[in-house]
């Protein structure tokens, strides 16, 4: 039998139309979306399906809206035998909704929380960030202790083998980022993206996300959840907040994440929500990994057995 690891995808797989046939088909989801426009005071189904697209990029409405999208997924699948789970970031919310570390209405009320606090961290702190390729994760840290004399700068998303997003102010991403093509990196790209996400630039948003996780109520989790803090599996409630918390100024190891995943006895990955980016990165981590996704009605009909 495969041991199934639900994985959900964070900020950057959103699409203009994403969830809209989920919620013309399913009664299910249309009750989440329509709870969600309730409970966020804005109409997140409506710009979810007919944009605009700007709108939709923004972190505070884009977090939101990947979450009920993965939310909906699983509601409508047979998922209950996934063994573990685990979320590229935001989508570390959408994992522990679905482990039962907390409801629906509490992960979103976090979630829409977290993605108003980080674009308004990003609006008072300006930074960037950018993706270098074909380094490895020592010297990519090392380039970022040499660049921090022009300004804040450390690794963010260790994504995958020779994959590794960097974050920090202007000045110190960008002189990184000359540092990395000097040392022979066989990519180096600035990201658009609305501020320095996973980087001490976000320490504003910190603060005031503690005082929410404190409050918000989070049961400990019946399957693990492998945190991008530490890429272990965790379950107990009160390691789940700490772990959300330092999550927002810690890196994303998300490439750790798979491969205990895959230790712990891992063969297939299914991803839940939109686009392909997380099974792109598990193959690049294990081609031996059985990896889908599941985005629409079509793809959950495909997954059910004949």
């Amino acid at each position: 039998m495969p041991r199934i690891a639900s994985i959900f995808p964070g900020q950057g797989s959103q699409y203009v139309g994403m969830g809209k046939e989920l919620y013309e088909r399913s009664s299910a989801a249309r009750e989440l979306y329509d709870r969600a426009d309730a409970i966020l005071g804005f109409p997140l189904s409506k710009i979810s399906f007919e944009g605009p697209g700007e709108r939709l990029k923004q972190t505070g409405t884009t977090q939101p809206a990947i979450f009920v999208q993965s939310i909906a997924l699983t509601r409508l699948l047979d998922v209950g035998d996934a063994a573990m789970a685990a979320g590229h970031s935001l989508g570390e919310y959408s994992a522990l909704v679905f482990s039962g570390a907390m409801t629906f209405e509490d992960g979103l009320r976090l979630v829409g929380l977290r993605g108003a606090l980080m674009q308004q961290a990003g609006e008072e702190r300006k930074g960037t960030m950018a993706a270098v390729i074909g380094l490895t994760p020592e010297v990519v840290a090392a380039i970022c202790a040499e660049a921090a004399s022009e300004g804040i700068v450390q690794c963010a998303n260790f994504n995958s083998p020779g994959q590794i997003v960097i974050s920090g102010s202007i000045e110190g991403v960008r002189k990184a980022m000359q540092i990395a093509k000097a040392r022979g990196a066989k990519l180096v790209k600035e990201l658009v993206v609305s501020g320095a996400f996973h980087s001490p630039l976000m320490d504003g948003a910190r603060n005031d996300l503690r005082h929410a996780l404190r409050k918000a109520a989070i049961q400990d989790a019946r399957i693990p959840v492998y945190a991008n803090v530490s890429g272990r599996p965790v379950r107990k409630a009160e390691d789940i907040r700490t772990l959300l918390e330092a999550q927002l100024t810690s890196a994303v190891r998300w490439e750790e994440s798979v491969r205990n995943m895959l230790a712990d006895g891992a063969t297939t990955f299914v991803e839940v929500g939109p686009g392909k980016v997380l099974q792109s990165l598990v193959k690049r981590i294990s081609e031996a990994a059985e990896v889908r996704g599941i985005d629409t009605i079509e793809d959950i009909q495909q997954s059910v057995p004949a």
